[in-house]
């Protein structure tokens, strides 16, 4: 084992937290330089460790399969969403060759929990192999499909049981049942079989559409964001720089051209309002996490525990037209078309509809995920900062909790290869049968120590045709159809300034590196996606 983790005083197999935000930008939360009040996040972080150049894959299943494997997504079989389309496309459901994180640790005598959201299933309603419960975890209590209503989710699952019941009541809201039943799981797992160390996964949906949040959060933040948003993303930027998360030498992006000026928006009220909502699900979240962490606390296993937070992309800039929102929702989402007490329920963004309570759905659009992604170009899908930079806060009494940063760049499947090391637990070669893949993580442990530096290591994303290489400064990005663009982010991290004219040896170099990932790791061309849909008349997934 590395010497950074052996070297300090720290439990043999310590217990395991992970809590995935959804749809949640890189500046949201107030120790990443928010406006959002997140108190319990931000004492995660001043008792932990920052880091300020981790990754997603831009998008919400990659993510979580990325996360829960240690691969990449494309290896996993869900290379764009939970949508089976093989034998062309990719399943959209784990497959066999890889392993669970919950699955390892089991080898090391771990019990593992879930509460909340999947995604990684492509049968959504039947039990298959791809569900938790047969992937490791040994309770799960949360949903299958990708995205819905707060106040009736649909496929409401326990163990492999739907309780879609328990949302009828009044009172029911998903984030606090996420919350609340991630408490329970600590709570019977210390009552039950205190001897074994524990992984729970608490995969939120908060703040993923639609905006839906209960009234006294929404109320909280009534006039936060009446300023607007130019304001706004410049003061993200001032208290960023100022905690060190950002360097005072990468300027702000511009605006999205496609968003106005706050000064010519006529719907102010309403556009507030959006932002509102999204922030008052953020704020409910913070406070569900404040009483996983207070469990932990009053059964003194906290400093026994390994607390990992961090969200699955940027910003979502996602719009939904009225005109066209009823078909999009109902394409690709559950969808009930009535309030548990019978009223209608509204989708789109208009300023006749304000958002947040059950008998609407909504997004917040690209203005605000715009704010969101603060400093930073570009979106949720995309491979630009925007799309792919994410907050990542730990505590981990073996390693540090300085309250620091660390800027070393990191992905999701370092994640996998951190954690299996603080357990002691090697990373199986085969599993009951099946032959897995490599691990494609390297351990934090070292960065989390002392912020390191290491130039040579290469970083992959692919999503949607949209992708990116990286390694050390450099790092070659594009969207799907347009040429490379080389950016130096130790000195351009808002990437600004396209080096790829006057740096064509490096364009060149990481471009190969590139070329040569996506044959090893199974990613199938956009183009050959593309066909595939339009042969079967189809539109594409987009949720």
């Amino acid at each position: 084992m590395d010497s950074a983790i052996d070297s300090r005083d720290r439990p043999r197999r310590p217990n395991v937290v992970i809590m995935l935000a959804d749809d949640m930008g890189y500046s949201d939360i107030g120790c990443y330089g928010g406006e959002i009040d997140t108190p319990n996040l931000d004492a995660l972080a001043a008792a932990g460790v920052r880091l300020t150049q981790f990754y997603n894959t831009a998008r919400c299943s990659p993510s979580r399969a990325s996360l829960m494997t240690g691969l990449h997504p494309h290896q996993t079989g869900i290379g764009i969403l939970n949508y089976d389309d093989s034998p062309e496309g990719y399943p959209g459901t784990l497959n066999e060759s890889c392993v669970t994180l919950a699955e390892a640790l089991g080898q090391s005598g771990y019990r593992s929990y879930i509460s909340g959201k999947w995604h990684m299933a492509s049968d959504i309603h039947a039990p298959s192999d791809s569900w938790p419960t047969r992937r490791g975890f040994d309770q799960f209590f949360g949903t299958l499909e990708g995205a819905g209503s707060y106040f009736q989710p649909r496929t409401l699952t326990r163990n492999e049981t739907n309780v879609e019941p328990e949302a009828d009541g009044p009172d029911f809201y998903y984030t606090d049942a996420i919350s609340d039943n991630a408490v329970r799981f600590v709570r019977e797992h210390r009552d039950r079989t205190p001897e074994s160390p524990f992984f729970l996964y608490v995969g939120y949906t908060a703040p993923h559409w639609p905006l839906h949040a209960l009234p006294d959060d929404i109320a909280k933040y009534q006039d936060r964001f009446t300023v607007g948003w130019d304001q706004l993303r410049r003061e993200r930027l001032k208290r960023m720089i100022k905690h060190g998360i950002i360097s005072p030498e990468w300027p702000l992006s511009d605006r999205d051209p496609r968003v106005p000026e706050w000064s010519d928006v006529s719907a102010k009220e309403w556009e507030a309002a959006r932002m509102a909502v999204y922030a008052a699900q953020v704020d409910r979240m913070d406070q569900g996490i404040g009483k996983i962490i207070r469990e932990l606390d009053e059964l003194d296993i906290l400093d026994d525990t390994i607390v990992i937070f961090l969200s699955d992309n940027g910003g979502c800039a996602e719009e939904m037209p009225i005109e066209t929102a009823k078909d999009f929702v109902t394409t690709y989402v559950t969808f009930d078309p009535t309030t548990r007490d019978g009223r209608e329920v509204r989708p789109g963004n208009d300023p006749s509809i304000v958002p947040g309570g059950e008998d609407t759905y909504s997004t917040y659009g690209r203005p605000w995920a715009n704010l969101s992604n603060t400093p930073f170009r570009e979106y949720k899908h995309w491979i630009h900062e925007g799309g792919i930079a994410a907050p990542f806060i730990i505590r981990w009494a073996g390693t540090a909790d300085d309250g620091g940063l660390r800027h070393q760049p990191h992905q999701l499947p370092d994640v996998m290869a951190t954690l299996l090391e603080a357990a002691s637990t090697p990373y199986p070669e085969e599993f009951e049968g099946r032959r897995i893949l490599p691990l494609e993580g390297v351990s934090m442990a070292p960065t989390l120590v002392e912020d390191q530096r290491d130039d040579g290591r290469l970083l992959y994303w692919e999503h949607e045709g949209n992708c990116g290489v990286r390694r050390g400064p450099w790092k070659l990005v594009r969207k799907y159809g347009q040429d490379w663009e080389l950016y130096d982010l130790a000195a351009d991290r808002t990437e600004l300034t396209d080096r790829a004219a006057d740096q064509p040896a490096m364009a060149a170099e990481l471009s190969a590196a590139y070329e040569a990932w996506t044959q090893r790791c199974g990613v199938i061309p956009r183009d050959r996606v593309l066909s595939l849909y339009a042969s079967r008349g189809s539109g594409l997934p987009s949720e």
